[in-house]
């Protein structure tokens, strides 16, 4: 009997028991480079959020007036909207630091400024003045002062701070609906009869191309025009004298203020938009005076240069380019991802297409905009106005800056976005679920429209959602294709054809530039900015919600193929 086989022993290997394994080793220094990266741009956009949050929510709240005797014998009242240090005179110097405030004093037509910067040492006496009173006007900014009198048809009917006050709290609520109901005649009735004379006018322009001035047409189109010609003067006189009216009973109304410096001043008060005494506000009277500066910001149009008043009209445009963008972009970004998905062969024309579209997500966009003028708005809008409007020219209907050229231009600008998104969601779907399709009698079309496109349809959400984000911020591209300081009218009216793709509209972030950087009175337009940005950010905020909401459905719908 032969012994058995000595056992095969596995051979030992050698563990170093003594000292520690780098860091670098074992990966924690790079998680911790990434980690605090991470952390470093979170607080990053929490701080601008935060900071954007906090001056666009406090822009519209009242503050006191402060009234201060300076040392050069001057007198200044208004309300301090910041205050700073200045540092002394350096490392060695013993010189003390310099506090000082930004008052805002407002009656530009007497004292030729809005703010003054006044350093604490030159104040020999500040108070808070019971009676002191605030008023915003429909120009010349806001006015600081003292009431005096309340004058009716050009006298006295009331005289005292306290009196003229009450007097005037009463009477201004009407003189408003009278200078507003004004606004909508002028602006909605005018516009409505201009609209109607100048398309007449058209009609007969186009019959005299068409048929030439002899013609039974062109007699019979001129005498139609002449007519309404003719009903419109009727209607246009009853406005003239409505608004007449309405201008001679405002201007009954007037309020007398006398300034810190005993200058006074009579305003009219149709001009005054709103009013109130800042240092005996309640709590409920400012939160009034907040809710009513808010309302007039999102339902009102600007005045005084865009620095006060309303964002409205940039409301609306903002919204309708972004929506026509999305509608325009969406359809051709996946169309083209699915053609080079699913049919196209790999080759050196796919590549290059590839390439092209990764590069053109690199180009800078203000070429952007430089196209869209010259191509959208200088050979596609002036070969419309040839073939549908040439009885407008040489005035341009297309062939000019427009929201739907503004919402092309951007749909090119945020375009690889969507592609790439697509292409990769149209990835990620499993093989086997085509395979599974073409085993069934599914044809390419079949298969990819109720079994890829369905279970990719989330990270097209997710390329919708980005492409949004990306267009509505966009401003560089928009000053060349359409937006503009004021828009006289929106892109959406109740004027036939009630959608007008042709005009020029008010765009939330061109605002904010117009505002922050146009201005004349920049540090009253500076809270401005803030209050537009934070509005055009929940704007975007609430798009995208809208957006990821749909696109959690579909993963709810389509588990297994979310992406």
């Amino acid at each position: 009997m032969s012994a058995p086989a000595p056992a095969t022993r596995a051979p030992r290997v050698s563990r170093r028991t003594g000292g520690s394994t780098s860091l670098l080793a074992q990966g924690e220094s790079v998680v911790w480079i990434m980690g605090g990266t991470l952390g470093v741009c979170a607080v990053m956009v929490i701080g601008l959020l935060a900071l954007v949050v906090w001056q666009g929510g406090t822009t519209f709240w009242p503050r006191s007036v402060e009234r201060m005797e300076l040392a050069n014998g001057s007198v200044l009242m208004g309300e301090v909207t910041r205050r700073e240090t200045m540092e002394g005179g350096g490392f060695a110097s013993a010189s003390p630091d310099v506090h000082r405030r930004l008052v805002r004093t407002g009656n530009f037509e007497l004292t030729g400024s809005h703010f003054e910067w006044v350093d604490d040492n030159q104040i020999e006496h500040e108070s808070k003045p019971e009676r002191a009173t605030v008023l915003e006007r429909r120009s010349w900014g806001r006015f600081y002062g003292v009431p005096a009198e309340f004058r009716i048809d050009g006298r006295a009917f009331a005289s005292g701070p306290d009196a003229s006050w009450r007097e005037f709290q009463a009477r201004h609520r009407e003189v408003v609906k009278r200078f507003d109901r004004r606004y909508r005649l002028q602006r909605d009735e005018y516009g409505e009869l201009n609209s109607r004379l100048e398309s007449s006018r058209l009609g007969v322009i186009r019959v005299e191309r068409e048929h030439g001035v002899e013609s039974a047409e062109y007699k019979k189109a001129n005498a139609i025009f002449e007519g309404e010609q003719r009903a419109m003067e009727g209607r246009r006189s009853a406005l003239d004298d409505e608004i007449r009216e309405l201008d001679r009973e405002n201007a009954r109304y007037e309020l007398r203020m006398i300034t810190s410096r005993g200058d006074t001043a009579t305003i009219a008060a149709a001009d005054i938009v709103r009013g109130y005494p800042a240092n005996r506000l309640t709590l409920p009277g400012k939160l009034g005076v907040y809710a009513s500066r808010w309302k007039e910001f999102l339902l009102g149009e600007p005045r005084e240069a865009n620095s006060e008043g309303g964002v409205f009209p940039a409301i609306v445009g903002t919204i309708v380019m972004t929506l026509l963008m999305s509608i325009a972009v969406v359809p051709f970004g996946v169309l083209a991802a699915l053609y080079l998905r699913e049919y196209a062969k790999a080759g050196a024309v796919v590549s290059a297409v590839r390439i092209a579209i990764n590069n053109l997500a690199g180009v800078p966009s203000i070429v952007f905009g430089v196209f869209g003028l010259g191509f959208f708005c200088y050979i596609v809008g002036a070969s419309i106005d040839n073939a549908l409007f040439a009885e407008r020219l040489p005035n341009p209907t297309y062939g000019k800056g427009g929201v739907i050229w503004a919402s092309l231009t951007l749909a090119l600008l945020t375009l690889p976005v969507v592609v790439v998104a697509t292409e990769e969601a149209l990835a990620a779907v499993p093989r086997s679920m085509r395979e599974g399709s073409y085993a069934c009698g599914a044809s390419k079309w079949q298969t990819i429209r109720r079994i890829v496109l369905p279970r990719a349809m989330p990270g097209i959400m997710t390329g919708f959602i980005l492409a949004i984000a990306r267009g509505a911020g966009e401003v560089a591209p928009l000053m060349l294709v359409g937006a503009v300081k004021l828009a006289p009218a929106l892109p959406i009216d109740s004027v036939a054809p009630y959608v007008h793709p042709e005009r020029s509209f008010m765009h939330l972030g061109f605002h904010i530039y117009d505002v922050g950087f146009q201005s004349q009175n920049s540090e009253a337009a500076k809270p401005m900015v803030f209050t537009t940005t934070l509005l055009l950010i929940a704007i975007i905020a609430l798009l995208n919600l809208a957006a990821i909401q749909v696109r959690t459905r579909l993963r709810r719908r389509f588990v297994g193929g979310t992406f």
